[in-house]
């Protein structure tokens, strides 16, 4: 393996300093939106409903900005500007809507595994993350980030929402074509365009458009219907975090705060949500898949995730949660201490962390955040260690999540 030209460090450099800056951002853009809906609370009817239009539109405008993460492709083309621009929208969005947090945590494990870096330091521990940039950057770069006002971040939060609209511009082009395509059913089915937005309508609106046999053409009908309900029902985004959130606390026995963090719960909430508005409606679903059925499933789920986030955090709290990867890794910096940051270091580095069943892109983000940090890795897991504090919760089967009075109508 050749030491490093220089590119690694510069890129990484940049990244750090750009999610830094992009944390800022979008603590800018959360508090403007928790004014806004202040602001719609005690409004008049038509502010308020002003007020809900343009958060309803700018809600829209995010996920269309956050959609290409979740391809592959993005990332193997995504610059660091890209990724810090997404990186913001998702962290401005995630405690309101279901499709940023999951999109927040596809943007920090890709950074993470691509790059090294842990998205949560820029977060929640901004003096850390400055500390990374001013051993990966350059003298002019660490100045230009220590020199950076409030001003300056107003500015940036300012470029932003100017790229949002441009965003949000371009996403109605988008609807308008892919209406043109779907004409047919959207005349059929009394679609509007801006209706589009919503991914699991628009895929089955595709569906019905694909669909060559009676019974294929009735399956997607089926589930065109349900979604045109729900959207009559939440709104083309669907339901906010914040009533997932109450929902889920009135009927179900220990779903807390903490469990609304994972995209996963978050998402058999939101489906167990749906399910029991459909069934209340007099939907029954499909033979393959009543109404009954898919309610079980999301509770399933839903139990299941309560469990695996209690876990985790018990893990947190005692310590246990270290990995065989990570394992093998510490092991790997500890012998090779002496020469850490060497040529040959990182070979064997390299070679222990493939040995421990790393993937490529792990390798690679580990190697170019020793390169950067400039610092022993055993340092830092010792510092982390002590710095990580977790929330005290029950886990496991001790939540004692239980089915409760708000389960589905039958």
């Amino acid at each position: 393996m050749s030491d490093s030209d220089g590119m690694d460090d510069l890129v990484d450099g940049g990244l750090r300093q750009s999610l830094m800056i992009g944390s800022r951002i979008a603590e800018t853009l959360a508090r403007r939106r928790q004014e806004s809906q202040r602001q719609e609370e005690h409004a008049a009817t038509q502010a308020a409903y002003e007020a809900n239009a343009r958060l309803t539109a700018e809600r829209s405008a995010a996920r269309a900005a956050l959609a290409p993460v979740n391809k592959d492709q993005w990332w193997d083309k995504a610059q660091p500007r890209d990724i810090a621009t997404a990186y913001t929208t998702a962290e401005a969005w995630k405690n309101h809507d279901p499709a940023a947090l999951a999109a927040a945590e596809k943007i920090r494990q890709e950074v993470l595994n691509r790059y090294g870096i842990d998205t949560r330091d820029a977060a929640t521990n901004a003096a850390s993350l400055e500390a990374g940039i001013q051993n990966a950057a350059t003298d002019s770069t660490r100045q230009d980030a220590l020199a950076r006002s409030q001003e300056e971040t107003r500015a940036a939060a300012a470029e932003h929402e100017k790229a949002m609209s441009l965003l949000a511009a371009a996403s109605i082009e988008d609807l308008r074509a892919q209406a043109a395509v779907l004409a047919p059913e959207m005349e059929r089915h009394q679609v509007p365009v801006e209706y589009l937005a919503d991914p699991e309508l628009a895929t089955a609106m595709q569906i019905a458009h694909a669909a060559k046999t009676p019974a294929a053409v009735d399956a997607a009908d089926a589930t065109v219907k349900e979604r045109l309900y729900l959207i009559g029902k939440d709104g083309i985004n669907g339901p906010d975090i914040d009533q997932l959130r109450k929902e889920t606390a009135e009927s179900v026995n220990g779903a807390g705060n903490e469990h609304f963090e994972d995209p996963g719960f978050v998402q058999a909430a939101k489906e167990m949500h749906e399910t029991k508005l459909l069934a209340e409606a007099g939907f029954t679903g499909s033979e393959r898949a009543p109404m009954e059925q898919r309610y079980e499933l999301a509770e399933k789920e839903l139990f299941t995730r309560m469990e695996s986030v209690g876990r985790e955090i018990e893990d947190r709290v005692t310590g246990s949660d270290s990995s065989r990867l990570t394992d093998q890794g510490l092991k790997a910096e500890s012998a090779s201490a002496a020469g850490y940051g060497s040529a040959e270091h990182l070979g064997k580095f390299a070679d222990s962390l493939e040995g421990a069943g790393a993937s490529e892109a792990q390798v690679r983000g580990r190697l170019v955040a020793a390169r950067s940090e400039g610092t022993h890795p055993s340092a830092a897991v010792t510092m982390d260690k002590g710095a990580t504090k977790a929330r005290k919760s029950r886990s496991g089967a001790s939540v004692g999540a239980q089915r409760g009075k708000g389960g589905l109508s039958r």
